[in-house]
């Protein structure tokens, strides 16, 4: 209540107080063990009304189990409000793992379409219970609520593309330009890192193998998705070997393919996420990151140094150049500003996408090849054959292919001066074209407009669904 209303007597009244969840276990118990209702008003201070409504409602309350740091409870929730904080939590964490910031808006409508898809999966008297007579609204008391007790502010960004977001972004670009104008470094020495996620065995929705695979569990969904963290220099002339993330240590597959891991064409780590931590990035610094640049400045005749520009993601937390070995002390860290990454990070400029669209276009040839040449029909190869020992060798295919172009354009909002000018389309290629082309001799009802589809698919957005088998899979990891 406002706290300016007045009451009958002109006094100011005050704002209700609302009673935590745990004082209502308590109430509700102390009444159980023979404590009056009057004792109950006079301990609590609080209308015989409100107790009163406290044991009416008792085995309701006794149900509910709020989210953690869920201190007030001004209406009745029930488990599936929490549940759908809690899966929504989880998806928020998901962004923050890509250092993708989301805004107030965007939150509010993925809870009401995680609650919506709760209510589906409830009975009738379940859905009259959450309903409350009002349904669940993700309003701006409720969002404000949520936020206080989540703790998810680093995270939310407040409007799209706000004049203070770009305004940050302006002021990052000085910082950086004299960053470099200062102590002289050459693009050959600035390198980008960036983390994108991959459900590598994903079909557009449209194709005759997609639908069969809406028959396999969520869970089997879950375990095709990882996590890779691609890195290259402002220049473009090198690439660094991936950091990538898996759900399983050691897949079967890796048993029948006699895979040595070492000899990867990534930095292989698993966790039951599928995501990269801080513990494995500072390993991919060391054991990669650092010997790799080290050896190129040497042989390029370069000075030692050099910059690795990283986004706030938690597997970057600060601090992160205390962690280099000794040899690596020549290696600095430099972080861009929140809500900047959108606008300003390099591997967000195009380099992600065009990995994405070349790992399908590899992935469509490989399937053509195999049912051209085999008995096989596409079925058969994506059910029983298609397995990550040939998503790996594809991954590094695409990464590979990545043009030199790609990657320096991708400089040209943060560092324009070091963009290679160029005539006209030299060099561009068509990939979706070929996707489309490769898709349509297989038989498949591809479009350009699919594929663009599919690549965003390719991305970390789950579903409610995924949400509730991801967290079964940490609960139990």
């Amino acid at each position: 209540m406002d706290p300016k209303v007045k009451d009958k007597t002109g006094e100011k009244k005050k704002p209700k107080k609302m009673i935590s969840m745990e004082a209502k276990h308590e109430i509700i118990a102390k009444h159980e063990r023979g404590v009056r209702i009057i004792d109950l008003v006079i301990e609590y201070g609080r209308n015989p009304s409100t107790i009163s409504s406290i044991i009416k409602q008792k085995e309701a309350i006794k149900k509910l189990q709020p989210s953690k740091g869920v201190p007030i409870i001004s209406k009745l929730r029930t488990n599936i409000h929490d549940e759908m904080e809690q899966l929504l939590l989880l998806w928020i964490k998901e962004k923050q793992l890509a250092s993708d910031s989301v805004s107030e808006a965007i939150i509010c409508v993925k809870a009401g379409a995680i609650f919506q898809d709760l209510m589906r999966d409830v009975t009738e008297t379940e859905r009259e219970s959450s309903q409350g007579g009002e349904g669940f609204k993700a309003s701006r008391a409720w969002f404000d609520n949520f936020k206080k007790r989540s703790g998810i502010n680093s995270v939310i960004r407040h409007g799209e593309a706000s004049s203070g977001d770009i305004k940050a972004a302006e002021n990052f670009i000085k910082v950086f330009e004299k960053l470099f104008s200062e102590e002289g470094y050459l693009p050959q020495q600035v390198f980008n890192c960036d983390e994108t996620g991959l459900f590598w065995k994903k079909m557009h929705r449209n194709t005759f193998i997609m639908a069969e695979e809406k028959s396999l569990s969520v869970h089997k969904a879950m375990e095709d998705r990882l996590t890779l963290a691609h890195c290259a220099n402002a220049i473009g002339d090198f690439k660094i070997k991936p950091l990538l993330v898996y759900h399983s240590e050691k897949p079967r597959a890796f048993k029948a393919y006699k895979v040595m891991k070492e000899k990867l064409q990534v930095l292989w780590h698993a966790n039951s996420n599928a995501c990269v931590t801080s513990q494995f990035f500072i390993e991919w610094m060391n054991i990669v990151f650092g010997p790799s640049v080290k050896k190129y400045l040497i042989d390029n005749g370069l000075p030692l140094k050099c910059v690795l520009l990283l986004d706030n993601a938690p597997a970057h937390p600060p601090g992160l150049e205390d962690d280099l070995l000794v040899e690596f002390k020549f290696i600095k860290i430099f972080y861009l500003t929140p809500n900047t990454t959108s606008t300003l990070h390099p591997m967000d400029q195009q380099v992600i996408s065009n990995f994405k669209k070349l790992f399908m276009k590899h992935l469509f040839k490989c399937c053509f090849e195999v049912t051209e040449n085999t008995n096989l029909t596409l079925r058969e190869f994506w059910k029983n054959h298609y397995n990550i020992v040939i998503c790996l060798k594809l991954i590094d295919i695409a990464w590979q292919g990545v043009t030199k172009r790609t990657l320096n354009s991708a400089w040209r909002k943060l560092w324009p001066v070091v963009v290679l000018k160029r005539e006209g389309f030299e060099g561009f290629e068509p990939i979706e074209e070929e996707i489309v082309s490769i898709g349509r001799s297989m038989g498949l009802e591809v479009e350009e407009a699919d594929v663009a589809d599919l690549i965003e698919e390719y991305a970390e957005e789950l579903t409610t669904e995924e949400l509730k088998e991801l967290q079964k899979i940490s609960h139990s990891g």
